[in-house]
């Protein structure tokens, strides 16, 4: 199998980028320069329309949307090294739906927040009700992955999986946008310990 990651630095290609290194899954990677636009080049628009990254290309056949391609890795590659549950298994139902619930339900109103308040969006789009309703909804969620991690120390079970991966990669994310986990306190230390793995330590570093 030939693959060919396209990505950026800190980017939401980063979790993907992210997983390729857990799974050691050998690829090409090609990092792409978005302030320059090589995005919206035309051999790039003909492996993904949206003009965005991650973008992976599977034997010739191009791939995109992060969540999509996080699943499919799982699904490929994660369950022969045991960081993805099997197609029969139980769990996998548990791992699809908080690896859609944390780029879904927790990504859309993390987004929210980020268009009504952030100065990195057009002023013209900030809405401080808003933006206050959508971190109050955030919070109620990490209370949510805080009440799953009352008796575990990861989301599945007692080992680190993809899983963790995806969440912690929009957990990290989240709090590099001004959102504080602290109230949470499983949700801090279960980060802490996701952040304690080398992949992670090398997909978000500055280096």
């Amino acid at each position: 199998m030939t693959l060919t990651l396209y990505a950026a630095p800190f980017s939401s290609a980063t979790p993907v980028v992210h997983a390729f290194d857990e799974l050691d899954v050998p690829h090409e990677r090609v990092m792409l320069d978005l302030a320059k636009g090589e995005q919206r080049a035309p051999d790039f628009l003909a492996l993904n329309p949206n003009g965005k990254v991650p973008t992976v290309v599977v034997d010739g056949t191009p791939m995109f949307e992060g969540l999509a391609i996080l699943q499919w890795l799982g699904d490929r590659f994660g369950v022969a090294r045991g960081l993805w549950p099997a197609a029969d298994d139980p769990a996998r139902l548990t791992a699809l739906s908080w690896t859609t619930w944390s780029y879904v339900t927790f990504g859309a109103l993390l987004s929210c927040s980020q268009w009504a308040s952030s100065d990195r969006m057009d002023p013209a789009l900030h809405h401080a009700p808003l933006a206050d309703h959508a971190r109050a909804q955030l919070q109620e969620l990490l209370g949510l992955l805080d009440a799953r991690l009352a008796d575990r120390a990861f989301v599945l079970g007692d080992d680190y999986t993809l899983v963790d991966l995806v969440l912690g990669d929009v957990i990290a994310y989240a709090t590099f946008t001004g959102l504080a986990i602290d109230a949470h306190p499983r949700v801090a230390a279960w980060h802490a310990r996701v952040r304690e793995r080398p992949s992670y330590q090398t997909a978000w570093s500055p280096a």
